[in-house]
């Protein structure tokens, strides 16, 4: 995995938000896991510096709120890009070629699935299903589908949010 150049970027409403949470929650059995979907609202990820606060505000071990985190696969402990991209890999898509618009996007981009661009302006994730069958391969950027992709098409489109960006990527 490549090295991530982006550190923590968290601004004190950010914390100030989160010990809130963290205080309304911090008297309810199980909180962990509504203070994380709360934390990773705030943060957009769950970088170790807020599993930290976590763990501190409610009391909790450290391995603890870890555990939890990494459990479950709507958390994240990369930060996300501003446009997130996400390659349909389920069946459908994957038997039309998505792993190969996949391989194209990070190339493209540099990164591999699970990343995020040192300039903060894309990340890249995979999927089993958006529900767009009919219109395989599919990629996602933020809530926009694109359907029945090439590789030659996912440069074209990248480039679109580049230039909307004022960008000079790739």
């Amino acid at each position: 995995m490549a090295e991530n150049s982006l550190s923590f970027q968290g601004t004190k409403a950010q914390e100030e938000q989160l010990m809130s949470v963290i205080e309304q929650n911090k008297s309810i059995p199980g909180a962990l896991l509504p203070v994380l979907h709360e934390a990773q609202e705030i943060y957009g990820y769950l970088p170790i510096e807020v599993q930290q606060m976590v763990a501190d505000g409610l009391g909790v071990s450290m391995s603890e709120v870890y555990g939890v985190a990494t459990f479950y696969s709507r958390f994240s402990l990369t930060p996300k890009g501003k446009h997130k991209i996400s390659v349909c890999l389920g069946t459908a898509c994957y038997v039309k070629g998505a792993d190969k618009i996949l391989a194209e996007i990070e190339n493209k981009l540099g990164i591999k699935s699970g990343e995020c661009t040192p300039d903060g302006l894309f990340s890249i994730d995979s999927c089993r299903c958006v529900g767009a069958c009919g219109l395989a391969p599919v990629m996602m950027v933020d809530e926009e589908v694109y359907g029945k992709l090439t590789p030659k098409e996912v440069g074209k489109i990248l480039d679109k949010y580049i230039a909307e960006e004022g960008g000079a990527q790739a």
